[in-house]
């Protein structure tokens, strides 16, 4: 009954099963009466639930073997399309949800009254999809809510092989004037219950970030809350990779979940890229078949509905929340998507704060670094110093060959001892600008800013005089090593855990990166990992690659320590 070639269908399936392969018969007289239809229109305030009675009802009150509803969306596409009289097996056979061309288009375009004999024989009339029932006479009224079309019904088959007549026009339109009041009614009503259920969720999230908790955990909150208001099958957050115009599926959640957490998409071609660089909401009906999806289409299958929002609206937003639907579900509507953006807001707040806590411990955590520097330096030095002393002028009275060389070794375990504690203290001082520019500083921050796009933090290990034993070039390399390294893992690994450790012994530094992920298939083919080898043989050093595919992957990356 659509005039198009797509899917006449809703979620659910058909609104009314055939008995027989036959529509169930009506009541005698041409269905209820005109006031039984209206009030029974008006009954209940589940917005779906209204749609689908207007349908029934209007299908039976004029007669018709096939019934439906198209709800119009902003873009003057179908958004929802309710149908009444298909078999579930007509229902599922058909095609995909059709977006108003055709005939549909017909009365989107011009919102009036529309009676036909045989529908085919209309100029915009475009054919049936394959499997869809014949049907000739046709019957279409638009329905208004305050003066503003929200759909039309399209009525089909006039039982017993005739035509709709003039009595069954007028009395589809007095029909639908009072749909037009009981959809108006539901959505009073839909959008309170939005209002209460974001005002609720919006209340637990304050609680939840006053309490200090981990903004990767709100953020997992959020998403599920969204979720469940809006009646979504999958949900995502992305957040933007550093210095790269990629996004990082940080979480999902739903279904086929797993085929979107961990993934690195491209801005461009990609739904939720989309919605970064628009810097606001970005709906489609069928995100399975949008155009803007160019990367990884495949995983969208299954799905229709979708909508994306981006975290904050500045310049540069946070990250970007995605919703999607299953196909052939409701589209989502300007009610579902407004409070959507001030949530996302939410989410970038709950960002915000999270980095400023990070800073506020980061600033604790540097004084306490200050505070033992300077007790190492005042106390333990100087004592250490004293008692090296000592031993030195006591081992004149030493006669013994075997004590002096025990004595002399104790010097210089206690030179070398002052060393490493000089050391800890040139990394410790946070004013000292070396400090802040020193190897064991830049490893620490790169590791605390990868957590962000792998989705957790990755375990470190520092050994050795990192600061004082490594030359500022190998330094350099090392950091860019490292944070092409985990920059692999964001991208490809799909870890749950990496190991990091950092180590200067006997004049070589050795980084070493070690995950659990999926591991690689071809390592000789990645640009990164060719880089990272020439920069380990530019400072005479080498890399190795232990890898196979789901065993994760471990990296050595080995050079002298100092070198200019």
């Amino acid at each position: 009954m659509t005039g198009e070639n797509h899917r006449s269908g809703v979620p659910g399936g058909p609104g009314r099963r055939k008995e027989g392969g036959k529509q169930a018969p009506a009541a005698p007289g041409g269905g209820t009466g005109l006031l039984d239809a209206m009030l029974t229109v008006g009954k209940g305030l589940e917005l779906p639930h209204v749609l689908h009675r207007i349908v029934e009802t209007a299908v039976d009150l004029v007669d018709a073997e096939y019934g439906a509803l198209g709800v119009i969306g902003e873009n003057q596409q179908l958004t929802q399309f309710i149908t009444v009289g298909l078999s579930a097996d007509e229902y599922d056979a058909i095609g995909r949800l059709p977006t108003g061309h055709g005939l549909l288009g017909e009365l989107i375009r011009y919102p009036r009254t529309l009676r036909l004999n045989d529908l085919a024989q209309h100029p915009s009339a475009s054919g049936f999809p394959p499997n869809h029932p014949p049907m000739h006479s046709f019957l279409g009224v638009p329905i208004k809510v305050r003066d503003e079309v929200y759909g039309n019904l399209y009525l089909t088959e006039k039982r017993g092989r005739g035509d709709f007549e003039e009595e069954d026009e007028a009395l589809l339109a007095t029909l639908a004037n009072a749909a037009g009041t009981a959809i108006e009614n539901a959505r009073l009503y839909e959008q309170s219950r939005y209002q209460r259920n974001w005002l609720e969720t919006n209340a637990d999230i304050v609680a939840e970030l006053l309490s200090g908790s981990d903004d990767t955990d709100v953020l997992a909150l959020m998403l599920d809350r969204a979720r469940s208001i809006l009646d979504a099958d999958l949900g995502a957050v992305a957040l933007p990779l550093p210095h790269s115009d990629d996004l990082h599926v940080l979480l999902a959640s739903g279904i086929a979940a797993e085929d979107h957490q961990g993934l690195v998409l491209p801005r461009k071609g990609s739904f939720m890229g989309s919605a970064i660089g628009a810097r606001a909401p970005l709906t489609s009906t069928d995100v399975e078949h949008d155009p803007r999806v160019t990367a990884g289409r495949a995983r969208w299958a299954g799905l229709g509905p979708a909508v994306a929002v981006p975290m904050g609206s500045g310049e540069c937003p946070r990250g970007v929340i995605m919703l999607a639907r299953a196909a052939r579900h409701p589209g989502f509507t300007r009610v579902e998507t407004e409070p959507l953006m001030a949530f996302a807001g939410q989410a970038a707040l709950a960002m915000e704060l999270a980095e400023r806590r990070r800073e506020a411990e980061q600033i604790t955590l540097l004084r306490d670094h200050d505070r033992i520097a300077k007790d190492l330096h005042d106390l333990a030095i100087q004592r250490l110093f004293a008692i090296g002393m000592t031993v030195q002028s006591a081992m004149r009275f030493v006669d013994h060959e075997e004590a002096t060389e025990r004595l002399g070794r104790s010097v210089d375990d206690l030179d070398e001892t002052i060393k490493i504690i000089r050391s800890t203290i040139f990394g410790l001082r946070s004013p000292d600008a070396r400090r802040r520019t020193g190897l064991r500083a830049r490893t620490a921050a790169l590791v605390e800013k990868a957590a962000t796009t792998v989705g957790f933090m990755p375990a470190l290990r520092m050994e050795g005089l990192i600061d004082t034993d490594v030359s500022a070039r190998v330094a350099d390399n090392a950091v860019a090593v490292l944070s092409e390294a985990l920059t692999n893992v964001a991208r490809h690994a799909h870890a749950s855990s990496v190991e990091l450790s950092l180590t200067v012994r006997a004049g070589t530094l050795t980084l070493t990166v070690k995950d659990d992920g999926i591991g690689m298939r071809h390592p000789e083919h990645r640009s990164g990992l060719r880089n990272m080898a020439d920069r380990a043989n530019e400072l005479h050093g080498r890399m190795t690659v232990d890898t196979a595919p789901g065993k994760g992957t471990r990296l050595v990356w080995r050079v002298p320590a100092m070198r200019e």
